[in-house]
């Protein structure tokens, strides 16, 4: 049984499709509900590892269908996601003769996800891109929603485009392959929703034994958590499509979460480790300007270290390098860096009033 989750919007709206075994009816999804067909040469990107498990199953059945698909395998991890890696799609996409009426398919996480959409937003000033997540963090978070790019030196996604997929399909039997510090690293964006959104998912979350590995859940236990974590994204993003406002709650856990790893050179924290230490912090920000309690802080804590995720920041790290790292983050407005603050569970705000001793007071309290 499938379920769909629309996704409204006002230019090019489409849907989540969760289902399992869903990669391998992936025609019959294209099909039924998008307007794509195999008239034109298409790509799918991905990586060694996920290509090893999936790709060629994929490649197999979308060419039963008559699609004319040929694999772009990239380089797995998040240092890859660069303009140079991104340039090897673009080198796949000029070879295989992409046109307009192409499509990109995205195989992976979040990286794989990102780099493909942007490519997708960018070749022949756009094309379509179809996503299919292997990650939770990617299934839930970076599939949806449009946002696409890769990293700068000096900071993350700092290069990229909105650019919406056709579809997302997601198939939670993927994730019985996916390794456990990155299914941890997927519940810390979990997390997040029931913190910003959807206090049923807070609850829910809190009446589980276990939250950092696969295998304490139950089928319908997990299908409950992609089903809520889509539905929020989806909620937020169909408000605001481009972030004008509302979006920017998504960031939340973020701000430091992305300065923690470029300082660690996406080396020493995975993106689902730093926004757990992120979202820390940004509640010990909540609670010392009367946000919201050290109760509700305690709440997501406990959360955070059910998920065996990070809540310190390493010794070795420079936490007034971390502040001046924050001036790089693209959420930066007119010089102030923005924070997603908790007021309660199941509700946030942005708050661009965070004085900058505060800031290093808080990390300060964190590093271990």
């Amino acid at each position: 049984m499938t379920t769909l989750i629309p996704v409204p919007l006002p230019h090019q709206s489409y849907c989540i499709a969760i289902r399992a075994g869903s990669r391998l009816a992936l025609p019959q999804l294209l099909a039924e509900h998008t307007p794509l067909r195999p008239n034109a040469p298409a790509l799918i990107v991905s990586n060694p590892q996920i290509w090893r498990h999936y790709g060629c199953a994929i490649q197999a059945v979308l060419e039963e269908h008559g699609w004319q698909v040929t694999p772009c395998v990239l380089p797995a991890g998040e240092r890859y996601k660069t303009l140079k890696t991104l340039q090897k799609i673009y080198d796949a996409a000029l070879a295989q003769r992409l046109e307009r009426g192409s499509t990109l398919f995205a195989l992976g996480g979040g990286v794989i996800g990102d780099m493909t959409g942007f490519a997708a937003a960018t070749w022949l000033r756009g094309i379509a891109v179809v996503q299919i997540p292997t990650s939770l963090l990617a299934m839930v978070d970076a599939a949806i929603g449009g946002k696409t790019g890769v990293n700068h030196p000096q900071g993350k996604n700092l290069i990229g485009a909105f650019h919406q997929p056709r579809l997302v399909v997601v198939d939670p039997e993927v994730l019985a392959t996916l390794p456990p510090r990155e299914f941890r690293a997927g519940m810390a964006e979990v997390i997040k929703y029931g913190v910003i959104w959807d206090p049923q998912l807070f609850e829910l979350l809190q009446s589980l034994p276990r939250l950092d590995r696969i295998s304490a859940l139950s089928v319908d236990q997990l299908a409950s958590i992609l089903q809520h974590s889509c539905q929020a994204k989806v909620d937020v993003v169909s408000k605001d499509e481009r972030e004008a406002g509302l979006r920017a709650i998504l960031n939340y856990g973020h701000t430091i979460g992305h300065a923690l790893e470029s300082m660690g050179q996406y080396r020493v924290f995975n993106h689902g480790e730093a926004v757990a230490v992120g979202m820390v912090a940004a509640g010990e920000l909540a609670i010392a300007l009367g946000y919201w309690s050290e109760t509700e802080a305690a709440a997501q804590r406990q959360l955070i270290h059910k998920a065996n995720l990070p809540t310190t920041i390493p010794s070795q790290f420079d936490v007034h390098g971390l502040v001046a790292l924050l001036q790089h983050d693209k959420k930066v407005h007119s010089q102030k860096v923005r924070f997603i603050l908790p007021t309660a569970i199941g509700h946030a705000e942005i708050v661009e009033q965070v004085p900058s001793e505060l800031i290093l007071a808080t990390l300060k309290t964190l590093q271990r």
